[in-house]
């Protein structure tokens, strides 16, 4: 499956902010935003003022920081935004809960994994299951009701309690955690306010709309 491989420090720079791509180096002073400011990467070099950007430019911009924050490539995002298109509700939240339901973001928002880069490889390497079968796909769409459980080869993984151990409490409500068992529950459908995203998702929407 295609994925990009390149430095994902200069994917926050390019966007002009953090996008905890690299789980605790983002909070720490190792950050290329932290040592480098916002400056777009090889804008130094092109020697020119800084314009003011189009519509379109703000809502490519929208549309791409949104596909790295959870690692999907174009043609993929595409096939979600027109799966969110012919769902019932508002497209943007519909789009924004698709991504939020994949396998390893849900792994990652449980704390299983310090980023969604480190999730997506612990579930390619089959070290989780849902509801008793192990999947190792990340897209894998997780619905209300099935329980995510690391499997028992796996529970003794350094990454996997290092990351329990720093997330806390910080659960989001639409999901359940049992840290002793090692395994979570998707309860329900996240709405647009349990989704700690920056991002205008409308803005994606008028993007693949105009």
């Amino acid at each position: 499956m295609a994925r990009y491989t390149g430095p994902v420090c200069r994917l926050c720079r390019r966007e002009g902010q953090k996008l905890f791509l690299k789980g605790e180096r983002c909070f720490s002073d190792m950050c290329a935003i932290t040592r480098r400011g916002t400056q777009p990467p090889g804008s130094y070099k092109q020697g020119r003022r800084v314009r003011r950007p189009s519509d379109y430019a703000v809502r490519l911009r929208e549309k791409q920081k949104l596909r790295r924050i959870y690692g999907v490539l174009e043609k993929q995002f595409r096939r979600y935004f027109a799966k969110a298109s012919s769902m019932k509700g508002v497209t943007g939240t519909n789009l924004l809960q698709l991504l939020e339901l994949r396998l390893d973001n849900v792994v990652f928002r449980l704390g299983f994994a310090p980023s969604r880069r480190a999730a997506r490889q612990l579930v390619r390497h089959r070290h989780f299951e849902v509801d008793d079968r192990v999947t190792n796909i990340p897209s894998y769409e997780i619905s209300p009701g099935q329980v995510i459980r690391v499997r028992d080869k796996s529970k003794d993984l350094e990454i996997i309690h290092n990351s329990l151990r720093n997330i806390g409490d910080n659960v989001p409500p639409w999901l359940q955690l049992e840290k002793a068992k090692l395994q979570g529950k998707v309860v329900s459908c996240p709405t647009r306010e349990e989704i700690p995203v920056e991002a205008q998702e409308q803005l994606v929407v008028e993007y693949y709309s105009r």
